[in-house]
């Protein structure tokens, strides 16, 4: 763990420490029982992270008893908060029937006419045990149909955490293996700048024939950390069109968060594999890959032996997990009901717009962007709207180590709890009065930030 003994009395740091000492402790204990003390890298945080005893709504609450205006939001699954009555109530009744039935069961079936319905660009579902699963289970799709090695991929965008998507996400954007990836994994990987469309072209030129598929986040980097220009999704999906490669939609965080029918149907793409986990499974574990007939085929044993062929493999003992399926339908049909999709992304709207008032208001120098539910800040004194695309990656992925730390860790000082990157995402169940306490808290951090130095 990073020594902080010194910090100053009265800092941002030493608020946090005075305020955390049960999970300073905690984070003691794991880091002499996990490897990094984390269970995950999205946990990282210095000198630790908060440990979160319990959630309601849209809060969450410590093991200090500290209580946290939540807007990390389950990583983006939790479009109705969290202990929402539904999901409770769904989640409950399932878990009274069993948790693990090694066996086809009813609510599979229902969750998968449901994910049908609502993406019109698909036609067969299968559930994998979460994001990264989909992915995988995509890419080997994709070679397994067209009968090619390479795929392509976009620099920063994230696919999980295996081997095919590992490198080029926080580093390696040379295309270099990431640490215990196979440099021929590697090879296999064409890693393409986001919005450089004439690198795109090259590529369908030089190595058309060789590329399997091409997967991108509809949205941007990590739901537009680093956002996609206009017309560059629909280049995509013609160029993989044109070359015979599948255009694979990763909708893992966009897919019934942007609406229903994903940001496909707001963006109008037809995909030819749609990856879905998050909020489709009602933050519960949990994922798919759905798309089109002909390619979904190659995990069904008929239609292989009718082709005489060997079918895709595809196990795993929590695919559809029957607690998942039924949060699922619970969770969807609930969205669906309220038209929960639409509420969160006009708070989305509402938090940015009035986050970059107060800045303005406050001289603070960051101003907020993104797309439906989500706020971005971006630090200093450009905004996202005058950035260059072609520049993107060098304007919005760099984030100055102690001053995206001390902003984040102000903000837990503050009540509010956002994501690492200083993002944070609206739910269907947050409130204009949630907007206006996060507002209020920021600047509050703008003023603590500032007494610091630290801006």
């Amino acid at each position: 763990m990073t020594h902080h003994s010194l910090s100053a009395p009265g800092s941002i740091l030493a608020r946090y420490l005075a305020r955390t000492s049960r999970s300073a402790a905690l984070a003691q204990q794991a880091h002499g029982a996990l490897a990094g003390g984390i269970v995950s890298d999205t946990r990282h945080f210095e000198p630790y992270g908060i440990y979160v005893d319990r959630a309601e709504g849209v809060y969450k609450w410590d093991v200090d008893d500290n209580r946290y205006l939540d807007f990390f939001g389950g990583h983006g699954a939790n479009m109705l908060g969290h202990s929402h009555p539904v999901l409770i109530e769904a989640v409950t009744r399932a878990v009274r029937r069993g948790v693990q039935f090694a066996a086809n069961q009813p609510l599979e079936v229902e969750l998968a006419r449901l994910v049908l319905r609502h993406l019109p660009a698909a036609e067969r579902v299968r559930f994998t045990g979460s994001g990264t699963e989909a992915t995988l289970l995509a890419l080997r799709l994709a070679r397994a149909f067209t009968g090619r090695s390479k795929i392509v991929r976009f620099a920063s965008h994230y696919h999980g955490w295996h081997d095919h998507v590992a490198s080029g996400y926080v580093a390696q954007f040379d295309g270099a293996p990431a640490p215990g990836i196979l440099p021929e994994i590697a090879a296999h990987t064409i890693l393409l700048r986001p919005n450089d469309t004439a690198a795109l072209e090259r590529v369908a030129e030089t190595c058309g024939r060789d590329i399997a598929a091409f997967i991108v986040e509809p949205v941007g980097t990590h739901f537009g950390v680093v956002p996609l220009a206009a017309g560059f999704l629909g280049h995509i999906q013609a160029i993989a069109r044109s070359t015979g490669a599948l255009f694979v939609l990763d909708e893992v965080l966009s897919g019934f968060r942007v609406a229903l029918g994903g940001a496909q149907l707001v963006l109008g793409l037809q995909p030819d594999l749609t990856t879905l986990a998050k909020v489709l499974c009602g933050g519960m574990p949990g994922g798919a890959v759905a798309g089109r007939a002909r390619i979904m085929d190659l995990l069904d044993f008929d239609e292989q032996r009718r082709a005489g062929r060997h079918k895709v493999l595809h196990q795993g003992t929590f695919t559809g997990n029957p607690v998942s399926m039924a949060a699922g339908v619970a969770v969807l049909g609930e969205l669906e009901r309220t038209d929960g999709c639409q509420r969160a992304n006009e708070l989305g709207a509402l938090a940015r717009r009035r986050l970059n008032e107060m800045a303005v208001a406050e001289r603070l120098p960051f101003s907020w962007y993104g797309d439906f539910s989500i706020f971005h800040v971006l630090f200093g004194d450009v905004r996202a709207e005058d950035v260059d695309p072609q520049r993107a990656l060098e304007v919005f992925l760099p984030r100055e180590k102690l001053l995206t730390n001390r902003f984040r860790m102000a903000m837990n000082v503050c009540g509010i709890d956002i994501n690492t990157r200083c993002s944070g995402l609206l739910s269907a169940v947050h409130t204009e009065r949630d907007v206006d306490a996060l507002v209020l808290a920021t600047a509050k951090v703008g003023a603590l930030l500032s007494s610091e130095r630290i801006i």
